[in-house]
């Protein structure tokens, strides 16, 4: 008869090793996965010029239920970020901070006053900084590697030779994917 010790520690490795099997599995099905066999047949998809006022792109991101939008720069003719529903609270938490400026003020503001580097831009991002994006061909392993790496909720799923924003990826329609997959 064994001793309860090399049981329970055959248990234990036995467990380890399902894990690992499991974890297996996920990984192989996200590596021969790509990006575009997780877009969905048919979205919704905005895309917001910069010159856009933000009240009207808040209203569009409502009006279409959605929680972000990819921006377009007409200047320099290519994408430069995301507006989401936390850079709206964002907006007005620095309007709410500063009571000498009044609040209708904001409905004149554009994106990209919201955008340049002036002194009332504490949240959005500098337009110098790039847009992290993916290709539809890169695998679904490359693409949580990305949301992870960068610690973002969405991400851009724009095709190579077009330059157009097929999807917007999230954790999410990720899981939407495998759940769908696999049943």
């Amino acid at each position: 008869m064994e001793p309860l010790s090399q049981v329970s520690c055959s248990t234990e490795e036995a467990k380890v090793k399902k894990q690992e099997a499991d974890t297996t599995v996920y990984l192989n099905f996200m590596k021969s996965h790509t990006c575009y066999d997780a877009i969905p047949i048919s979205c919704k998809l905005v895309i917001f010029d910069t010159t856009l006022q933000v009240k009207k792109a808040f209203f569009a991101l409502v009006a279409n239920g959605l929680r972000a939008a990819p921006l377009w720069d007409s200047k320099l003719q290519r994408f430069v970020g995301m507006l989401t529903i936390t850079d709206f609270i964002n907006i007005l938490h620095c309007y709410y901070k500063s009571p000498m400026v009044q609040m209708y003020g904001l409905e004149s503001h554009k994106i990209e006053t919201w955008r340049g580097d002036s002194l009332q831009n504490v949240y959005l991002k500098s337009p110098t900084q790039f847009l992290i994006s993916i290709s539809p061909q890169a695998s679904l392993f490359d693409a949580i590697y990305s949301l992870l790496r960068y610690k973002i909720h969405r991400l851009p799923v724009i095709d190579p030779e077009s330059g157009n924003v097929l999807h917007i990826l999230t954790h999410k329609r990720i899981l939407k994917f495998l759940h769908i997959f696999v049943s």
